[in-house]
């Protein structure tokens, strides 16, 4: 069997993307029913430390209090927006009591109602649904498009790079709010418009830390033995290098989640928000000339964007705790 068969190849590409290119060397030196043998084993006990390391960070992870508070709190808000329907059913928005009824009034209505005489704590849960689907949607639209430019950016370096980080700076120079405005202002305040636009405005910052990743980690000796065994370069890219840049981008992914439902909350309380659903922001903004007399129609869903925010930051805190191993060790 040639030491470049599709078999042998097929082997590297089971095992880690640390160990193929090292089996492929050794294949093209020693035989491939050599690095067979080898190759085997070396995945084992691969698998064996991948399953120990990914232990450690979860270990890690529950045992800082705040990292662990994060994701409980995070829970409780997706539970809520998942039983939303179950525990609110009807629409959010429909007249079904009289309105400024105080917390703690009506029984049925604990959170009390608006001034249009709709259940605050409707209002709640199924805005929760609507912030976080809005918030972890524009952070994937902006990871994606950030991972593909800093990627190819740190990747091929020259010009490429030049007119990326020119691109990536273009953005940085426009206020992200901003930019958000405009993109809402030219389209329509709905929820398909609101989230690329969010999502667009916020990839700049995930650009620069993967072309950083990338521009320290494509000289990498596992980098140079996957180009001397003639991987292509979207195989490096994606198959080689982006897996070990990928703490510092899930530690930013969850501030990015954060910064959406902010963003998102703001719209809704300049008046730019999608009027056909609820969301927390939208709440603040109907409450806001009841404030005197009905501080609790801006204080409740205020309350609400203020724990999943920081909820979603103390869990990014807390994996960038168990993702870098210094700081692991250190603990």
């Amino acid at each position: 069997m040639p030491p470049d068969s599709p078999d042998l190849l097929s082997r590297g590409e089971d095992a880690p993307a640390g160990l193929s290119w090292r089996l492929q060397l050794l294949g093209a030196v020693l035989g491939s029913r050599f690095v067979a043998r080898l190759g085997a084993r070396e995945a084992q006990a691969a698998a064996a430390g991948s399953l120990r390391a990914s232990r450690g960070v979860w270990h890690a992870l529950l045992r800082n209090p705040s990292a662990l508070a994060g994701l409980i709190l995070l829970a409780v808000i997706v539970f809520v927006a998942a039983t939303a329907g179950h525990f609110f059913p009807g629409d959010p928005l429909d007249m079904v009591a009289a309105p400024f009824e105080w917390p703690g009034t009506d029984p049925q209505y604990w959170l009390g109602t608006d001034s249009m005489g709709r259940d605050v704590a409707a209002g709640i849960a199924h805005g929760a649904r609507v912030s976080l689907a809005i918030g972890v949607s524009a952070a994937v639209i902006g990871l994606v498009i950030g991972t593909l430019v800093g990627a190819l950016g740190g990747f091929f370096g020259g010009l490429v790079d030049n007119v990326l980080v020119r691109l990536t700076e273009l953005f940085q120079t426009i206020p992200t709010f901003l930019l958000v405005i405009v993109i809402v202002a030219i389209g329509h305040p709905v929820v398909t418009i609101i989230t690329p636009a969010i999502g667009i405005a916020s990839w700049p910052t995930v650009a620069r830390i993967v072309r950083a990743e990338f521009r320290t980690l494509r000289e990498a000796d596992f980098v140079l033995a996957a180009r001397s065994q003639g991987f292509g370069n979207a195989r490096i890219i994606f198959g080689e290098i982006l897996p070990n840049a990928l703490p510092p981008i899930i530690v930013t992914a969850s501030v990015m989640v954060a910064s959406a439902i902010l963003i998102e909350s703001s719209l809704s309380f300049l008046g730019m928000g999608d009027p056909n659903v609820v969301t927390w922001g939208s709440m603040i903004g109907d409450g806001r000339d009841s404030l005197r007399t009905a501080w609790y129609l801006t204080a409740i869903p205020g309350g609400a964007i203020v724990v999943a925010v920081l909820a979603l930051n103390l869990l990014g805190d807390g994996l960038n705790d168990a993702l870098n191993p210094r700081l692991r060790r250190r603990a």
